[in-house]
């Protein structure tokens, strides 16, 4: 994936389920993101849909949040602090 991915809330909307199904997986196949969630409701006449997609950074912290898991530039896993 070139580019991060930090916004990860996407709306569609269509008036037919099948058309609606279409747009997801056309934005899907373009983008190469999978979705984390999908919810799917009827309004004013159309099928709408609030997906969340898988974010592209995680961040692993220690409990009170003041460590965090970093992996350096030989692929080890170390710890950092605030």
């Amino acid at each position: 994936m070139s580019e991060v991915n930090k916004h990860n809330l996407v709306y569609f909307e269509n008036p037919s389920m099948r058309g609606l199904y279409a747009a997801i997986d056309e934005w899907q196949r373009t983008n190469n993101h999978r979705f984390l969630s999908l919810t799917v409701h009827p309004d004013a006449g159309n099928f709408c849909c609030i997906a969340l997609t898988n974010p592209a950074e995680v961040v692993i912290t220690s409990v009170d949040g003041h460590n965090h898991a970093a992996v350096n530039r030989f692929g080890n896993l170390s710890v950092t602090s605030d």
